[in-house]
């Protein structure tokens, strides 16, 4: 298979249309038309259903971009390696982070690693958990942090956190002055919940069971930040993760124990095959540090 044909697809993915893809591989439509052909004709599988000028990717193109996007991942990091390599410098760091961790928490470590080793490339991917074990599992990064318990084998696998999951609560709202909450008041509401691809949906679920009682969501979200956002515009009450509460907090949102306590359970991921490196190391232990310093903060 040639490259070049992958290239044509994923442009074509990435724009919507030939037209799009071919003004980003820097040639003609019908150049990219026959790129698209030719790789059909070696896979066997139609990639694109064609009416009057337009294309739709079916679902076998869909699963293919997900494999495309891994090896294209792969190539990029070979290609900045081996530039740095020619230029002599070899420091680079690569991380797969959760969002939970990735949108604060890391940006907040990063900056302090960076007064200690400020010539060393990091590279700082956000991505689902079960992203981060894909990426880890292929040895492409130095180290990822996803939501436990993972499914893949290829990389050590460290408890980095257990600190639970707090209600976080506008200010105003009728619970906002209990030390903690219980399912019970869950029903005093309107609750903004987990997604059913979350994790913590299904922990959240499996407390509610037991206590017996239903919610009916008004909204759901698949990240912390976007339900705390929703919580400090006084939609709701939402579980989140200590690490958003904490770094996200406002005057418009009150942080509250909730029990029976979910963990937020996270790991830290290293590839077997990527041997630790001082500069890795050293943002390891200021990651522990931020880690220490954050959940001090967390209420319980």
């Amino acid at each position: 298979m040639n490259i070049q044909h992958f290239a044509a697809f994923r442009a074509v993915m990435m724009t919507g249309t030939v037209s799009g893809a071919a003004e980003i591989l820097g040639r003609s439509q019908p150049a990219v038309s026959r790129l698209l052909d030719r790789l059909e004709a070696e896979l066997g599988l139609a990639l694109f259903e064609r009416r009057k000028g337009l294309i739709r990717p079916t679902a076998q193109a869909h699963r293919l971009l997900d494999e495309v996007e891994r090896a294209y991942v792969s190539l990029d990091s070979l290609q900045n390696l081996a530039s740095r390599l020619a230029k002599g410098q070899g420091n680079q760091i690569s991380l797969a982070i959760l969002p939970a961790l990735g949108m604060g928490f890391m940006p907040r470590v990063i900056a302090r690693f960076r007064q200690d080793w400020p010539e060393t490339r990091v590279s700082l991917n956000i991505r689902m958990s079960p992203t981060v074990e894909e990426w880890a599992a292929g040895q492409q990064v130095d180290f990822g942090f996803a939501e436990m318990p993972v499914r893949r084998s290829g990389f050590e696998t460290e408890i980095f956190s257990t600190a639970p999951y707090v209600a976080a609560v506008p200010s105003g709202h009728e619970l906002a002055d209990r030390s903690c909450l219980t399912p019970e008041d869950l029903r005093k509401g309107p609750m903004i919940n987990w997604t059913p691809f979350v994790a913590a949906r299904h922990l959240l679920d499996q407390v509610l069971v037991t206590a017996g009682v239903r919610i009916e969501a008004l909204c759901e979200t698949s990240l912390s930040g976007a339900a705390f956002e929703m919580v400090k515009l006084g939609l709701g009450i939402a579980i989140v993760d200590p690490y958003t509460a904490v770094l996200q907090a406002d005057d418009r949102i009150r942080l509250i124990p909730f029990r029976p306590a979910i963990p937020f359970n996270l790991a830290l991921l290293r590839p077997e095959s990527r041997g630790a490196t001082p500069a890795v190391e050293h943002m390891l232990f200021l990651a522990r540090a931020e880690r220490d310093e954050i959940l001090a903060q967390v209420p319980t």
